[in-house]
């Protein structure tokens, strides 16, 4: 008979201490803090906060927010599993080069990464020059924000594809070729379903700190009101005009719908988990 995962032996010490010790660090770290948040929107009323929450400039960078954070995040899907399929299948000269300028937008302070992304892409900046003359604007509009969360969603994708990319069985898909089947079939069929958890796991983790991307963002933007201000701006700018009230209902609203978007992503990925390990099995 199987015995049940907490009474297994482990280096660590048992299950109740380390559950003990994983519900006290989410208490004091994430609960109590976001708690708080809901107490102060709810002090205010929630009749204050639906007006808050519901006036055109509010609804309008909340579409610039979730609209720019999604899009970034379908984008950086795309891009980072064409860089993470370079950097794994094949050698070239600077991989590991490469593979470290992955990592940079972690370290960079976003505020650098926003001052240097408008630098080129402002209409006379090194690049944008070139690409005011067919019409393409960047700096200032919401194809700037969209950049901008790429640059700093990507190594998500990127990071949590690698290693399924590295584990994948090279085998299968030879097998595969040798049967018969066409590059798309083998993709389709054989790698899709292996790295589709991970790719969920990218986009969810691209599209959470796109959402509240503040520094990268507010330069290349340019904070035009219905236009491009995003919603974290939106939040400080409440709290420079002491409207505690006003910030944390729109904080109140973006964690919920957040938390929602993130909620049905990891939905869908325990059951595609779920479903590739009953396919292999």
């Amino acid at each position: 008979m199987k015995r049940p995962a907490w009474k297994h032996r482990g280096i660590l010490p048992g299950f109740w201490p380390a559950f003990s010790y994983s519900v006290l660090y989410l208490t004091l770290i994430v609960l109590i803090p976001l708690s708080a948040v809901f107490l102060r929107a709810a002090t205010a009323g929630w009749p204050r906060m639906w007006r808050t929450i519901s006036s055109p400039r509010v609804v309008a960078a909340f579409k610039v927010s979730f609209g720019a954070s999604l899009a970034a995040a379908l984008a950086s899907v795309a891009i980072g599993f064409v860089i993470a399929w370079a950097i794994v299948r094949y050698e070239f000269p600077g991989k590991s080069i490469v593979d470290a300028l992955v990592d940079i937008p972690f370290a960079l302070p976003t505020a650098v990464a926003g001052i240097s992304l408008t630098t080129l892409y402002a209409p006379n900046g090194w690049l944008g020059r070139w690409l005011e003359p067919f019409g393409i604007k960047v700096a200032f509009t919401p194809l700037g924000i969209v950049i901008a969360l790429i640059f700093i969603g990507l190594p998500f994708v990127i990071r949590s594809l690698q290693p399924v990319l590295e584990d994948a069985d090279h085998e299968v898909e030879e097998a595969a070729f040798s049967l018969g089947a066409r590059r798309w079939q083998v993709f389709r069929l054989v790698l899709f379903p292996a790295i589709r958890p991970a790719l969920l796991t990218g986009f969810a983790l691209a599209f959470a700190r796109g959402l509240g991307e503040y520094g990268s963002v507010v330069f290349i933007s340019g904070n035009l009101p219905m236009k491009t201000e995003i919603a974290p701006l939106l939040i400080i700018a409440k709290l420079e005009q002491y409207d505690y009230a006003g910030a944390t209902a729109i904080a109140v609203a973006m964690l919920l719908a957040s938390f929602l978007m993130l909620l049905a992503v990891n939905i869908v990925q325990g059951r595609s988990r779920r479903f590739t390990e009953t396919g292999l099995s």
